[in-house]
């Protein structure tokens, strides 16, 4: 069943392990049917705070609901409508995958028959069907993620709660698995997202909350949370570094800002307003000047840029020993 309302709410969490704290004062609220990113360094909370919503952990203090029903006074409720993936692949490598998600609905206390349905139908959604009768240990990274994901499928939960998912893919594996959430999502899963790879949070999540010392301390979108950073910028590399101060000038012509010089990596960024005619205008003036250049382009900010302006240090840094 596809919820209407918010899929998590928290208010307030707060959870303390001997002298770390946590979480202190977290807040939530995610939208039913999307993919939210929870986003910060290992130390920042984001783990505890899944693992309350998934009812693994206790809170201390505070309140929240999953799919509609209190985490503290309903749990039994809470786990009957969502999926939980860890860090670590929870599959049998012994087993073949097929062999795994019957074990699965089993376990959840699906019949014979309707494990064995299941079992059939998420290996064809999750484009395991030719490995389904190979073992595990033959499956490559990608593949044992996206069973892992099946098995949290097992009774197509509305909150599904993913943790680091693709720590340790390679590139081709973690492309494997955020095309399996996108599919889940348009089915109207709702996926709660922890991550510390930014690239993964700005491709698949609609909104991100940045978690930093317990608390979320920005909720927006990832253009909403770049934006909060400046726009569009031109970047210019020269190639000798005593052009510097001539290849600014040129770019302050264009500029909405004063711009910005880095000796070590012979750039020079500026904010601009009209990207097209900022990019012509500098481009222009270096070629009149005769200035050589390696390379000359526009970005956006990124959201490393977004986490370090927020919090003072870039979002792989650690912070602790608790997640």
């Amino acid at each position: 069943m596809t919820l209407t309302e918010p899929a998590i709410v928290a208010e307030g969490l707060r959870k303390q392990y001997k002298e770390k704290r946590a979480l202190d004062g977290f807040d939530l609220t995610v939208p039913p049917g999307m993919v939210y990113g929870l986003l910060g360094p290992n130390g920042a909370g984001k783990t505890t705070a899944v693992r309350i919503l998934a009812t693994l952990v206790k809170l201390d203090g505070g309140r929240a609901e999953v799919a509609g029903f209190d985490v503290a006074a309903k749990p039994r409720q809470v786990r009957r409508r969502i999926g939980f993936t860890g860090q670590f692949a929870a599959v049998d490598e012994v087993l073949t995958g097929r062999q795994n998600l019957r074990m699965f609905g089993r376990l959840f206390h699906l019949g014979a028959k309707d494990a064995v349905r299941r079992a059939d139908e998420l290996l064809e959604q999750f484009d395991l069907i030719d490995a389904a009768n190979k073992g595990v240990k033959e499956y490559s990274g990608g593949m044992r993620r996206r069973l892992d994901l099946a098995a949290s499928m097992i009774l197509a939960p509305q909150v599904l709660f993913l943790d680091e998912p693709t720590t340790g893919l390679d590139p081709r594996s973690r492309n494997e698995v955020w095309e399996s959430i996108r599919s889940l999502v348009s089915q109207g899963t709702t996926v709660l997202l922890t991550t510390q790879y930014l690239d993964e949070a700005d491709q698949l999540a609609e909104r991100i909350a940045v978690i930093d010392r317990g608390r979320v301390i920005a909720d927006d979108s990832p253009a909403g949370l770049k934006n909060r950073i400046g726009g569009d910028r031109i970047e210019v590399v020269a190639y000798q570094t005593a052009d510097l101060p001539a290849v600014a000038k040129a770019v302050s012509r264009a500029a909405s800002a004063e711009p910005e010089i880095d000796d070590e990596g012979r750039k020079v960024h500026a904010e601009v307003r009209d990207r097209v005619a900022a990019l012509t205008e500098v481009a222009r003036s270096l070629q009149d000047q005769g200035l050589a250049i390696e390379d000359i382009g526009l970005r956006r900010p990124t959201l490393d840029e977004v986490f370090l302006t927020l919090t003072g240090h870039h979002a792989e840094e650690e912070e602790g020993v608790v997640a």
